[in-house]
């Protein structure tokens, strides 16, 4: 078990109260009429023609891969109009990248830890805000967002903590109040392959599901492991910002980062959440080849079993490691037959499903197709939110999004703990990474400090055991 709080939210509750929330998104246009002439958020955008103003928060790759997809999907026209960072070289660089489909003025270049406000003060009540920070952030910039009356895209994972998790669903209440239009960045959901997968797997093509497995393997990427912090300049906060995947407060580490999507995709699947987590983890090598000390919070190897309720099982098994057996794909099994659902990669096709457990041709049933035009669900993601925001349609993925960062969360501690976390052990945590991020500035200290050789606090399983540090 984990700190807990005095007023525990348990998984039935939690899971009723979100369904509830996406059963009232389905609610329909009458609904929403509803809503606006309550004082609700009334679209701006109807039907097409004008253009749909965005600002850009956080602007790495994904952020600019983000804004570049929401002016290239159908739907528009979209401009941008304002970018914030806390780097200078950033900002820049995403602008460069992204100049030939937009203009940005210098005076709507923001950097520092304020900037989001700058940003989205420059937008309009029904335009829409990209948050494509480190997840810490998240919470911070979409209060804002709520209170600007925008539309929101914003980036996986939403959270790595319990308090966080709570603190995004209570905020989402206020979107939903507002009718405001809230996409994640669970790009599998939006997959056309996937969708039609999901269909057949409810019809009951390959019959109830029994287990399903999950595989992302492959060597270190982006920045999971770090040696220690080389002083002056950037600050230590900046420098763990900069290298977010290696901290806990910043990204919910590699675990959350890299393995959420096939979490997130294969709970879809199942249409549900596991009740509990049990797991192995270590951390195989601890230096460079140079010999120098790594001093990041991540493992190397993580091998997580989800239970479903029902009994089912879930097994996440995730390596940062050159020289091994790379395997990167995802698969369902029922008691009729089987399915691949990620072929490789997050969501790469096709989707497939079998008659037997054997994956053979002989033994297919159906695999998916290319749609012209529908390919890329990074961009199908931004087709689906442009169409709620033009049409006044409602979309809100913020549960969902919330429930994969838990579900993720769950895994990871369960491996840094060596304990079984239930579902409301993780929900209910008082353990919060990063409490005071919203008062952070460029002077501030890192919310994680590192010891006098310059390491930070690591997964000790069996010794520390109801936080992960």
């Amino acid at each position: 078990m984990i700190d807990s709080a005095d007023s525990r939210t348990t998984r039935r509750e939690f899971l009723k109260t979100t369904g509830q929330f996406a059963s009232a998104t389905a609610l329909g246009a009458a609904a929403l009429d509803f809503a606006n002439s309550a004082g609700g958020q009334p679209a701006v955008h109807p039907g097409g023609g004008d253009a749909i103003q965005i600002a850009l928060v956080g602007c790495g790759g994904r952020g600019t891969g983000a804004a570049d997809n929401a002016m290239t999907a159908k739907g528009g026209p979209v401009k941008l109009v304002a970018m914030a960072d806390v780097f200078q070289d950033r900002l820049e660089s995403s602008y460069n990248e992204l100049k030939k489909k937009c203009e940005v003025p210098q005076d709507n270049k923001f950097v520092g830890f304020d900037g989001y406000k700058k940003a989205m003060d420059l937008l309009k009540p029904g335009d829409i805000v990209i948050l494509t920070t480190p997840l810490a952030f998240r919470w911070v910039h979409y209060t804002y967002a709520i209170e600007k009356g925008l539309n929101v895209f914003m980036e996986k994972p939403l959270t790595a903590d319990g308090p966080c998790s709570r603190r995004m669903l209570e905020l989402n209440k206020k979107a939903e109040a507002k009718n405001l239009k809230v996409g994640v960045g669970l790009m599998s959901r939006h997959h056309r392959p996937m969708q039609e997968l999901y269909k057949r797997v409810q019809d009951g093509e390959i019959g109830d599901i029994i287990y399903m497995r999950g595989y992302r393997m492959h060597g270190p990427v982006a920045a999971c492991f770090v040696t220690k912090w080389p002083g002056g300049t950037p600050s230590e906060l900046l420098w763990q910002i900069r290298n977010f995947h290696s901290f806990l407060w910043a990204s919910g580490g590699l675990f959350n980062d890299f393995y959420i999507h096939h979490v997130d995709h294969l709970c879809w699947m199942k249409n549900d959440f596991p009740a509990k987590a049990q797991a192995l983890g270590g951390r195989h090598y601890k230096f460079t080849p140079e010999g120098e000390p790594y001093v990041d919070q991540n493992l190397d190897t993580y091998a997580v079993e989800y239970t479903f309720a029902d009994g089912v099982k879930l097994f996440m098994d995730g390596r940062c490691i050159n020289g091994c057996n790379d395997i990167y794909s995802s698969y369902a099994h029922g008691s009729k037959g089987s399915a691949i659902v990620a072929k490789h990669g997050d969501f790469g096709p096709p989707s497939m499903t079998f008659k037997s457990q054997q994956q053979g041709r002989s033994n297919m049933l159906w695999t998916s197709k290319s749609i012209p035009g529908e390919d890329d669900p990074y961009v199908n993601e931004w087709v689906d939110l442009l169409d709620a925001v033009r049409n006044n349609k409602p979309y809100n993925e913020v549960e969902h999004g919330v429930k994969s960062s838990l579900a993720s969360s769950m895994g990871r501690m369960a491996a840094h703990t060596g304990q079984e976390i239930s579902w409301d052990d993780m929900l209910n945590s008082q353990h919060e990474f990063a409490p005071d991020v919203d008062k952070l500035t460029m002077d501030s200290k890192a919310p994680l400090v590192a010891d006098a050789s310059g390491k930070y606090p690591q997964p000790m399983p069996g010794i520390t055991k109801t936080r992960e540090y």
